[in-house]
């Protein structure tokens, strides 16, 4: 099953509703899970965010906003975006733990167990105690914060040219949402900062096609619940939100440069995609009604893709195929054999969410030392091949907790239609069994296992019965 961004638009009190409370729940305890934290943990976190060691430099006079998901309370980054000379310069100031979490203290310890913050519809299991990841950690408005400020040059053709990154205390003005600020830039009321986040994103976006890199535009699945009644929709992503990603992708590009060139510190990376999962994909834009060239290569393909169409929704979520193999390697002295990050079709480093990842922590602080050329402290060189473990292990558990919500709503929608008939693609087939496989359903858009009596036409048009969906064990069954 694809990884989604799955968001709860809407839920009423009634029978679905404690449904998918007692499902959620249900997943937290056979992944041994919970949003809780040891009370230790809890008391060391209270402490530390009532009195957080605070850098000297004041940066307060740059006037950062905010820019996130309707309710998001853990804000990692804060943006200020400026004109210099025919280019810009982006400053980008990232939430600094270091004021609150001290190695190997209590927070610390229960950080690198959890490894990142797990999300699945309206539930969340927090990488940190939300008394420093959402309130004294966080990049709220009107707040004086500590922050790592990263300032980067970028010029005319929105490649950036130089970087440096330090501790800064910083201040948001104003705590906003992407639906907020693409309003305003339609209606022609935004601030000169978001038409040159939309220049320089709009710049980034050609670099990237340029070199050969991929941005799924991820549509969001929202559940809406009423009642006894589940409803699945997918919510376009808005122009805003890929070039906000763009800045947070060039901070993570300049991050890697910096630690290639010293040859010391942690990178994000990805092989070149498996032609299997290539092939795979046609079958599947096939079965979804979306012509695919034979010429065309898979970059242009997605970058072809309107996920404001719901086919097109859907073929952008079975494109994270694409990126299976992700992980992360440390180095120090000798750099990686396979540095790259396909994708991105660069070196790349995660440094921007710290409060929902841990690795971003330890590449920030190597990037800090470098810009100071400072020595990186040996804390950081200590996990600098624990930590890649640790995120390896983490992620299989985050993609475990989100498909196992993908799972339960789209068998809850499904359960009403038990024994109804479905048009179909069969988009694989198991190589020891060929009565066995995988299917495409344009609507609603999900896939699915299949069983036949015969061996299953791969790459053909099918009409499948649903024979089970259960909420209960979150299982989905077609037969053909």
């Amino acid at each position: 099953m694809a990884s989604r961004v799955i968001r709860v638009r809407s839920v009423a009190d009634g029978v679905a509703a404690e449904s998918l409370r007692a499902g959620i729940v249900a997943i937290w305890e056979e992944l041994g899970v919970t949003p809780e934290f040891p009370k230790d943990v809890e008391e060391a976190a209270a402490k530390a965010a009532g009195s957080p060691r605070l850098p000297e430099l004041d940066r307060t006079d740059i006037p950062f906003v905010t820019i996130d998901p309707e309710g998001a309370m853990d804000l990692d980054q804060a943006m200020h975006i400026e004109r210099n000379g025919d280019g810009y310069r982006v400053l980008y100031a990232i939430a600094d733990l270091a004021a609150f979490i001290t190695p190997g203290d209590p927070v610390d310890l229960e950080a690198n167990r959890r490894g990142e913050t797990l999300y699945g519809a309206d539930s969340k299991i927090p990488l940190h105690p939300k008394v420093i990841s959402e309130d004294a950690g966080s990049l709220l408005p009107d707040q004086v914060r500590p922050a790592l400020l990263w300032t980067i040059e970028v010029d005319a053709e929105g490649e950036g040219t130089e970087v440096t990154v330090e501790r800064a205390l910083v201040k948001s003005r104003a705590k906003l949402t992407y639906v907020d600020v693409q309003a305003q830039l339609d209606d022609g009321s935004a601030d000169e900062v978001f038409g040159l986040l939309k220049e320089v994103g709009e710049l980034r976006l050609a670099r990237e096609a340029a070199r050969g890199g991929i941005s799924l535009p991820l549509p969001e699945q929202e559940i809406v619940i009423e009642e006894d009644t589940w409803r699945l929709e997918f919510r376009q992503q808005l122009p805003v939100e890929q070039w906000n990603a763009q800045i947070s992708l060039l901070t993570g590009m300049a991050a890697a440069s910096l630690m290639v060139h010293a040859r010391v510190g942690l990178l994000r990376t990805l092989p070149p995609a498996d032609p299997r999962d290539v092939r795979r994909l046609h079958r599947e834009a096939k079965a979804l009604g979306i012509d695919w060239p034979a010429e065309l290569e898979y970059p242009d393909f997605i970058r072809s893709l309107d996920p404001a169409l719901p086919t097109h929704a859907a073929m952008v979520v079975a494109c994270t195929r694409l990126l299976r193999g992700s992980g992360y390697v440390g180095f120090n002295d000798e750099l990686p054999a396979q540095p790259n990050h396909s994708a991105i079709a660069s070196e790349y480093a995660h440094v921007t969410a710290p409060l929902r990842r841990l690795v971003d922590r330890y590449a920030g602080e190597v990037c800090v030392a470098l810009c100071a050329d400072e020595d990186v402290p040996g804390w950081v060189l200590e996990k600098l091949e624990v930590v890649p473990e640790t995120m390896s292990e983490t992620s299989r558990k985050a993609n475990a907790y989100e498909n196992a919500v993908v799972n339960l709503l789209e068998a809850a929608v499904l359960a009403p239609r038990v024994g109804e008939k479905f048009e179909a693609v069969v988009i694989e087939v198991d190589e020891k069994d060929e009565r066995r496989g995988d299917i495409t359903i344009a609507e609603p858009a999900i896939e699915a296992r299949v069983t036949s009596e015969r061996p299953l036409p791969l790459g053909e048009k099918v009409r499948v019965t649903l024979a089970e969906a259960d909420v209960a064990t979150r299982k989905i069954a077609f037969t053909l």
